[in-house]
């Protein structure tokens, strides 16, 4: 599996404008995208300071191809639409991507006992 990272910057009063579109407008409508080998898209979001507050969308990937079909040929380029950049102070201009190669669970832990 792919874990794709991406973070975003929202100040003041825009990151609940922000976070609102990410999580009924701009989530919805890449999980209605359908794309093969999209297992999830989680939403984060920092403590805020005075300034700005940290967003965090992780994104989970069966594999390469899933990643080109959401992102396009350069793979690690950002996917932001223009709503979204009008509310953001700054963000990422690449994503960062990560192989998963082990998931420990606490319910294994417990198993090994």
């Amino acid at each position: 599996m792919i874990l794709r990272v991406w973070h975003g910057w929202a100040a003041g009063a825009q990151a609940a404008a922000y976070e609102e579109l990410l999580n009924t407008t701009i989530a919805p409508g890449i999980l209605r995208r359908g794309i093969p080998g999209l297992r999830e898209l989680d939403v984060l979001r920092g403590a805020s300071d005075v300034d700005e507050t940290e967003f965090v969308t992780l994104m989970v990937f069966d594999d390469w191809a899933a990643v080109r079909e959401f992102a396009g040929d350069d793979l690690t380029g950002s996917v932001v639409p223009p709503a979204a950049r009008a509310l953001l102070s700054r963000y990422d201009e690449h994503a960062q991507h990560f192989e998963l190669v082990h998931r420990h669970r606490a319910d294994d832990s417990a198993r090994c006992a």
